[in-house]
């Protein structure tokens, strides 16, 4: 089954181009010309998102906020804005990479499929579930579980916690999460971790306020505790 991909930007000639070359790679290809097109076609049962962040109605960030409540799939940022600031806040809101105007399509493809195969991933132990009490990963599912509830994680925020989970009692400094889970070649920095980790920890307390499987350890990193 082809994957299913979703190009928002209001410039046509992008919006074109892209659709034209990611057709003719097998994708199906889907449009959004502004905010408000982006937020009713991110109904459909998406596998990507290239997300434009200059945008009539809303902005991407918006968007991605938006939407980020409702779908986990990866999304990548497209945009001419160049700061460290917009980036940062980019993954920040919930996207999973960001990319500069202009780029070249052929380091967008490979992103793209960098993306998808992370979420298809097989775990190496061959060990599809991890279960902390009533907390579960699925890591084949690419979800969690408390108790039957999903807790609805992005894809980035999810590999943190596979990452974290999967080396329980481990201590992982944010430079090493970054490196593993955005690649060491991305553009952004390590700062960005601390801000996934305060929304997982968000999405966790909120199902249950003693749910805080992830400690800080203080001038180093990170550790997943198995019982907290």
């Amino acid at each position: 089954m082809r994957e299913k991909i979703l190009i928002v930007d209001d410039e046509e000639d992008i919006v074109s181009f892209i659709k034209d070359y990611l057709e003719d790679e097998g994708y199906e290809v889907y449009t959004a010309n502004n905010g408000r097109e982006a937020l009713l076609a991110s109904t459909k049962a998406l596998d990507l998102i290239l997300l434009d962040i200059m945008m009539p109605d809303f902005d991407g960030f918006e968007v991605c906020k938006k939407i980020r409540e409702a779908i986990s799939c990866p999304i990548i940022f497209l945009s001419a804005r160049q700061s460290e600031s917009d980036r940062i806040k980019g993954l920040g809101v919930g996207g999973d990479d960001y990319v500069v105007k202009p780029f070249s399509i052929k380091e967008l493809k490979a992103r793209i499929e960098a993306h998808l195969r992370r979420e298809k991933r097989v775990p190496l132990n061959n060990k599809s579930k991890i279960s902390f009490e009533k907390l579960t990963l699925d890591i084949n599912a690419h979800k969690v579980y408390y108790g039957e509830e999903i807790i609805l994680l992005t894809a980035k925020e999810f590999d943190i916690v596979e990452l974290l989970a999967i080396h329980s009692g481990q201590v992982f400094s944010k430079e090493q999460i970054y490196g593993k889970v955005w690649g060491y070649d991305a553009e952004g920095d390590s700062s960005t971790v601390a801000e996934h980790v305060k929304k997982i920890r968000a999405k966790f307390i909120k199902v249950d306020a003693q749910l805080n499987h992830i400690s800080t350890v203080w001038g180093v990193g990170y550790r997943w505790e198995r019982c907290k």
